[in-house]
């Protein structure tokens, strides 16, 4: 018998609250971070850092560099090109700006200047990112060897000398700041000027207009996210409205989910059940049912237009001499004596019998011409 458990036995219900357990943390890069470590690639150096500074003590600035030389690659040392921007919402024109700048001679440092945000704010306006990240942004784009922080906004000969720069990469419409239609109108007179080409259909103002354009949609999906209403900008009663649409886009699609499966079950029910209608529809009216089927149903349509015989042999059940005496003697019948007086007296009246009159009425039904073919028609088949 099992042993019935003792009360030292029975282990005591904890009552202490459940503590919840936490969310799993992911490990993150941080903001800022030494990429020493890093050894097989790494971001482009600022201009302070001792990389950038040991390849600017190695260039021997006393060698000028004309643009004929750099394009028939005869130097003897790296093309130091200059290009600079704003780079903010860094994207595919940027990248392909400097693309073309890195590759416009055959042994090309490229070094790009990036506005800080002072600067940037007053000749130009806000922007979306602070100045570091788009320091960020273009260091690790992998056209770009070195980073100039805090550019100039016009470029003069102390800026070319401090950074041995050799020739500077633009777009060539002319570009006009404080009362100058062209700031880079000296460097093209001094032959140090490389023109290139912007890519159609993307800008920052144009990624700016779009989100703007579509600004309650990115709210919502910020708001969707985590993001707080204080966070975004928004008003109280914008939130509430913002995240009603939310809930509202969220049953839709869990209505078209829910109602494409139930479709989904309808048509896989059917299926199934149309195989087995089929099969129970070829069970019952096949072409060996049919055939079976006809062959009866033929028969009774003869056995109905022809009637059996009756058992003495007749046709249709009457008796074959019935049809021989129809005109004997007794095909009329005597009236009584006192039917004979009168003006008819003298005649001996008949009438007709009635059995004789039904016996002649009574004719084999196939016999009759308008049925006579129906039935050989039956019989051939």
């Amino acid at each position: 018998m099992d042993r019935m458990p003792e009360e030292d036995d029975v282990s005591p219900v904890s009552t202490a609250p459940v503590t919840p357990t936490p969310p799993p943390e992911f490990k993150m890069l941080p903001l800022f971070m030494d990429f020493e470590d890093f050894s097989i690639c790494q971001p482009a150096p600022f201009s302070y850092d001792d990389k950038a500074m040991l390849e600017l003590e190695r260039c021997d600035y006393t060698q000028r560099i004309t643009y004929h030389m750099a394009r028939a690659g005869k130097t003897t040392r790296r093309v130091r090109v200059y290009a600079d921007g704003i780079y903010d919402l860094f994207h595919q024109g940027h990248a392909r700006q400097l693309m073309q700048a890195k590759n416009v001679f055959p042994n090309v440092y490229l070094i790009v200047g990036v506005c800080n945000d002072e600067l940037t704010l007053r000749m130009k306006g806000r922007t979306v990112m602070n100045g570091f990240e788009r320091y960020e942004g273009v260091r690790h784009c992998r056209y770009v060897d070195e980073i100039v922080p805090n550019a100039p906004w016009t470029l003069n000969e102390e800026f070319i000398e401090e950074h041995k720069i050799d020739f500077v990469a633009h777009d060539d419409i002319p570009y006009g700041a404080g009362g100058v239609n062209d700031i880079y109108a000296p460097l093209k007179a001094k032959g140090m000027f490389v023109a290139t080409e912007r890519t159609e259909g993307v800008s920052t103002s144009d990624i700016v207009a779009r989100i703007v354009k579509d600004y309650d949609v990115y709210v919502r999906r910020n708001l969707a996210r985590g993001y707080s209403a204080k966070e975004l900008n928004v008003s109280f009663l914008s939130e509430k409205k913002f995240r009603l649409q939310n809930k509202m886009d969220e049953l839709k699609t869990r209505g078209k989910r829910e109602l494409t499966k139930v479709k989904v079950d309808i048509i896989t029910k059917w299926e199934e059940k149309s195989r087995e209608f089929i099969d129970a529809f070829l069970l019952l009216f096949g072409r060996e049912r049919l055939n079976t089927f006809w062959n009866e149903s033929k028969g009774r349509i003869i056995q109905a237009l022809s009637p059996p015989g009756s058992p003495n042999g007749s046709v249709n059940g009457d008796d074959p001499d019935a049809t021989d005496h129809l005109d004997s003697e007794d095909e009329y019948m005597e009236l009584p004596p006192d039917y004979g007086s009168g003006s008819c007296g003298s005649l001996s009246r008949k009438l007709k019998r009635p059995d004789k009159v039904n016996a002649s009425a009574n004719l084999n039904y196939s016999e009759q011409p308008e049925h006579r073919d129906v039935v050989n028609e039956l019989r051939s088949d």
